[in-house]
């Protein structure tokens, strides 16, 4: 057991260092809440954007749920015992981290969506069912097929350098007790690996929130897009960003702030045990 460890400010920085770039940030976000309560248009503003709030957290939870789930998978094919598997793994995570995410999106809302429903209207031509139309794949679906495919490639390097962190020796510990694989993998090797893999997998998901104002480009009524469609009628697009910026950065930097609170109670355990 080592000593305590010490406490460090929330942008990570010496114990005796303060967050003043905090400070500054709190002071500009109450200044900012104040001139929404005061000004007629900015309160309009913000009660129209609000709406899209709830759309961007769901296209986020949801794909970034799927994703997490997705980047498992194939992080555990990587590193199985099947030359075909792990070679499949890195193809999918190296071809798909070279697409922008904006390309990615525009190909699953445009291509892989009608062929999809086309593919599908072709079975049920065979089994008696009825056609579908491309527009019957809501575009908030195709969205999160989108994020989903992009950040899963990312979030397997994720676990796949996590679980890589754990000794040898525990899992062959774990063999020598008669544990079988998964087993060996629920119990010993993902619970040590989720000290690693937590605070970085944290940190996409608040990339992923930044990332979900690019489903506007495909209508999806998101913060962004809301924001889009409002300052085209009021042509106030000064105030309009203003409010859209503030949502964003009211959501990233309280999430950014909890992670790191959570990384500070990991490495308190780590150094406990």
């Amino acid at each position: 057991m080592t000593g305590p460890v010490p406490r460090s400010t929330p942008d990570g920085g010496p114990p005796g260092d303060r967050p003043w770039w905090l400070y500054a940030a709190i002071a500009l976000g109450l200044f900012f809440l104040w001139r929404i309560g005061s000004d007629a248009l900015y309160s309009q503003i913000l009660s129209t954007l609000v709406r899209g709030a709830g759309i961007t957290l769901f296209v986020t939870v949801v794909s970034f749920s799927l994703a997490t789930l997705l980047g498992l998978g194939l992080a555990v094919a990587s590193r199985s015992g099947s030359l075909i598997l792990r070679q499949a793994a890195r193809f999918y995570v190296e071809i798909v981290r070279g697409i922008p995410i904006l390309v990615l999106l525009l190909y699953c809302a445009f291509v892989v969506a009608p062929a999809a429903v086309a593919a599908w209207n072709e079975i049920a031509a065979l089994v008696g069912f009825e056609p579908a139309l491309t527009r019957d794949f809501p575009l908030i679906w195709r969205a999160i097929m989108a994020l989903v495919i992009g950040y899963s490639a990312f979030i397997a390097e994720v676990f796949r350098a996590g679980l890589a962190a754990v000794p040898v020796g525990q899992v062959e510990a774990a063999k020598a007790l008669g544990l079988g694989p998964w087993l060996r993998f629920r119990h010993i090797v993902l619970p040590q690996a989720l000290r690693t893999i937590l605070p970085p997998l944290g940190n996409d998901f608040v990339a992923m929130i930044k990332d979900s104002s690019l489903v506007s480009v495909v209508g999806v009524l998101d913060i962004t897009q809301l924001g889009k469609v409002t300052a085209a009628g009021n042509f106030r697009y000064f105030e309009t960003y203003n409010v859209v910026a503030y949502i964003y950065l009211v959501m990233t930097i309280g999430l950014s702030l909890l992670i790191r609170r959570l990384e500070r109670r990991l490495a308190k355990r780590r150094a406990d045990t």
